[in-house]
């Protein structure tokens, strides 16, 4: 497996790998094309330096986009988590775990003390599996949850 940085030249996998990811979570996701090409973008914009892309055998398998110049609701500057998804056909290999670590590694050395993201209240696979990496749920808002986790931790 390999763990890079993703590039605009990813923007069709992205789009086909999104709509396989979503398929289950309907009330979760964008639903058009070009939504998602334009949520891409967006993520890239955000910051391309913190949205990597995971590969096994050449192929696309997941993605996970993190962006260390978001300000939280308290003023302080937080690794946010927009995105992260795994093709269902190669979950449960350790490829979200790495893309994660990935993540918080990256707000780490740009000197974060805090990774944020919000799930969806129903997406209780994405809960259990950011529980099972010490991120705790502080709050709701909506249909999302949201978690953090201490980075030095």
């Amino acid at each position: 497996m390999i763990i890079r940085e993703v590039s605009e030249e990813d923007l069709e996998a992205f789009v086909e790998d999104y709509i396989k990811a979503y398929s289950d979570l309907k009330e979760y996701k964008y639903t058009s094309k070009k939504d998602i090409k334009n949520y891409f973008k967006w993520l890239y914009k955000r910051d391309k330096e913190g949205f990597f892309v995971a590969e096994v055998d050449g192929k696309i398998v997941g993605f996970a986009a993190g962006d260390a110049n978001w300000i939280n609701s308290e003023g302080e500057k937080v690794l946010e988590i927009h995105e992260i998804f795994v093709i269902p056909e190669m979950r449960g290999k350790g490829i979200g775990t790495k893309l994660i670590e990935k993540l918080l590694e990256y707000g780490k050395k740009k000197g974060l003390k805090l990774a944020e993201l919000w799930v969806g209240e129903k997406n209780y696979k994405a809960i259990e599996f950011y529980k099972t990496l010490n991120f705790k749920e502080t709050g709701h808002g909506g249909k999302w949850i949201r978690m953090i986790k201490f980075l030095n931790s």
